[in-house]
């Protein structure tokens, strides 16, 4: 899926937010509970002046608060926006034990924030008659990076002082997930996500440049609660 056609769907999914309905069943929602993220990482080696081969990098688990607002589109379909409080992800060395005389594998060469609304059309296998209810969902992820640092690590692997570039990311997105009422409106829920990210790692150190296309699958497992209203 490219980003116009995720665009799109995006697009479509929020437009569906607004489908009128014909119960008087609570229609919001809204979850808070934590994200356990792991990635599966695929980069290309990092190309540039002075890099021998074989310099890849990889990312370290990271844990952070989720948030969602569910909206009810009927018995069966609700929409889901996921949120997660920006985690600082850390990026580490992939590769040579040592680049000339600097420790690389396995050192935190630098870090980043990122911000990743996702939006899910998600599929209940079971009517509201049931406590426990299963679902599938599908959607796009938004992925924007920001405060990127190169670490001292990273600096002297780099040869000095240096700069990050990562754009930003659209890509497909979706999840399995179970849910369980409990009484009222209160729910809780566990799920496990995938998406797509891909992005174009550039390192500028005093104008020298090296590059990797990094392409990574952020699977998420999330445990929350939540209340409808």
């Amino acid at each position: 899926m490219d980003s116009r056609a995720s665009i799109a769907l995006g697009v479509l999914l929020l437009s569906a937010a607004f489908v009128a309905r014909a119960d008087d069943v609570p229609s919001n929602s809204l979850r808070v509970g934590a994200y356990y993220v792991t990635y599966d990482v695929s980069a290309d080696d990092i190309k540039g002046p002075f890099v021998p081969p074989g310099v890849n990098v990889d990312l370290k688990s990271v844990v952070t608060p989720y948030f969602a607002y569910v909206r009810r589109l009927s018995g069966r379909f609700s929409l889901e926006l996921a949120l997660g409080v920006p985690p600082v992800t850390k990026t580490v060395g992939k590769g040579p034990a040592t680049l000339g005389s600097v420790p690389y594998n396995g050192q935190v060469i630098s870090t980043a924030r990122w911000f990743a609304p996702t939006l899910l059309l998600n599929f209940y296998l079971l009517d509201e008659t049931h406590r426990l209810r299963p679902y599938i969902g599908a959607g796009v992820n938004y992925t924007r990076f920001y405060d990127r640092q190169s670490t001292p690590a990273g600096d002297a692997a780099s040869g000095g002082p240096t700069s990050i570039k990562l754009p930003s990311s659209v890509g497909p997105a979706g999840t399995v997930g179970l849910a369980y009422h409990v009484s009222g409106g209160f729910n809780v829920y566990a799920s496990y996500s995938v998406s797509r990210v891909h992005t174009l790692l550039t390192a500028d150190t005093a104008g020298v440049i090296r590059n990797s296309h990094v392409e990574f699958g952020p699977r998420a497992l999330v445990v929350s609660a939540g209340y409808s209203f």
